[in-house]
């Protein structure tokens, strides 16, 4: 019986495009699923210090919808890095004028948060509406 313990090297990954549809689905629990798409998970030859992931698209992010009173109480931050420099916006606003940074927001945050997080990232392609750019990719819907 062989017991080593596979381990993906760089020139062996394929990676292929997912379109994921946001519409009237919960913003975390799609985001947690193209975090997962992203990071490689869903594959047999996850490896945690690899990029094994795919490219990930999501659509229809203004459809997206929070659950209970997340809309009112939800809070995004952000500092300029001066005094005073704390920026809030609530969530009701970040929906209503760009759902797809809310999204890659949500995405962005469940990526592990070092260089390959970073690396992860730039995978992920995020439009408010149901057009994108990636044609030419062929991608694949992906039901969860």
């Amino acid at each position: 019986m062989n017991n080593k313990t596979y381990s993906a090297k760089a020139s062996e990954i394929n990676r292929k495009w997912y379109i994921i549809d946001a519409a009237g689905k919960p913003l975390g629990r799609v985001a947690t699923e193209a975090a997962r798409l992203l990071r490689g998970k869903h594959k047999p030859t996850f490896t945690p210090n690899v990029d094994t992931g795919d490219n990930v698209i999501i659509l229809n992010c203004k459809d997206a919808v929070l659950t209970g009173n997340k809309l009112d109480n939800k809070i995004y931050r952000h500092h300029s890095g001066y005094i005073g420099g704390m920026k809030e916006v609530k969530a009701r606003d970040m929906m209503n004028k760009t759902p797809e940074k809310a999204m890659f927001l949500a995405v962005k945050g469940m990526l592990p948060k070092n260089r390959l997080g970073r690396q992860m990232v730039k995978k992920l392609r995020v439009y408010a509406g149901s057009e994108h750019e990636q044609t030419a990719q062929k991608p694949e819907k992906w039901e969860f």
